[in-house]
């Protein structure tokens, strides 16, 4: 699921450390420290993929992390709402489409695929399932 990208940072003549993701180059971010660029990344991350909906682009799956990157954790409502998109788009299902399936209308679809709309957790995982998927949660010790 797209829910983890590296990102690399990068010091600059200024000072500051740039946050920039590899398979999102429309994200980045700078901070004072490496810290604070790391705690911008997630937000410049989101507005980017916001973005690649907006513009009807594919989302990009997310490489692994190589040496020296740290990932980037999208919150679980954020990558459920990039996989019903994502799926739409390899499935060519439109939005009508997933509304008739979820016996909704356009303007609640509209919101599913809202990055910054609250949508239900079943609701998601309804849509997921019109799309043959499911949602599997796994939980793990921090690092």
């Amino acid at each position: 699921m797209l829910q983890s990208y590296p990102v690399t940072f990068t010091h600059d003549e200024n000072d500051t450390i740039i946050a920039e993701f590899p398979d999102v180059p429309e994200a980045m971010t700078v901070g004072s420290d490496e810290k604070n660029a790391f705690d911008w990344a997630q937000d410049a991350l989101i507005v980017a993929l916001t973005g690649y909906i907006e513009e009807r682009r594919d989302i990009p799956a997310p490489s692994k992390a190589k040496k020296g990157q740290k990932l980037v954790h999208l919150p679980p409502q954020i990558a459920m709402k990039l996989a019903i998109y994502q799926s739409m788009r390899d499935q060519k299902v439109t939005q009508a489409a997933l509304g008739d399936c979820l016996c909704i209308d356009g303007r609640q679809v509209r919101r599913i695929l809202d990055l910054d709309h609250n949508t239900t957790l079943s609701q998601l995982t309804s849509a997921l399932k019109c799309l043959g998927k499911e949602l599997i949660i796994d939980i793990r010790d921090a690092a």
